[in-house]
């Protein structure tokens, strides 16, 4: 009996508790209707400058040993580097079909992975780099 009346006690409390508070967001409502802000003017964005080249990646380097085998030994842009490189081995049909991420090396790039037979797309320019003057 002792938790009966506990327990509508507790209820009690809680209804009255609520009441109030419902009784005071309603009578904020309307002030906050009332006072609604307009948003200002979007400001008109500033011209963006035209983003040049970052001058490392520009350089022209020589590719060497296996790296020039598979792209010639032209000096060029480490961008253009890569790029070739990845026009070779879809070329070649080099990218893993499972795994897309992975690089099946042939006899060219296994020389210039190092003996691997296999290499990750984020280990690609590990191995470029290293032959690269």
């Amino acid at each position: 009996m002792a938790t009966a009346k506990k327990a509508a006690k507790k209820a009690v409390k809680k209804a009255v508790s609520k009441a109030p508070a419902k009784k005071v967001a309603a009578k904020k409502a309307p002030a906050k209707t009332a006072a609604v802000k307009k948003a200002p003017a979007k400001k008109v964005a500033a011209k963006k400058a035209v983003r040049t080249p970052n001058a490392a990646f520009m350089k022209p380097l020589t590719p060497v040993g296996p790296l020039a085998a598979v792209i010639g030994s032209t000096p060029m842009p480490r961008t253009e580097v890569t790029s070739k490189v990845w026009v070779y081995i879809k070329k070649n049909k080099l990218q893993d079909t499972v795994n897309r991420r992975n690089i099946n090396a042939d006899d060219k790039l296994r020389a210039l992975f190092g003996g691997k037979s296999q290499v990750s797309m984020f280990e690609l320019t590990k191995y470029v780099s290293k032959n690269l003057k």
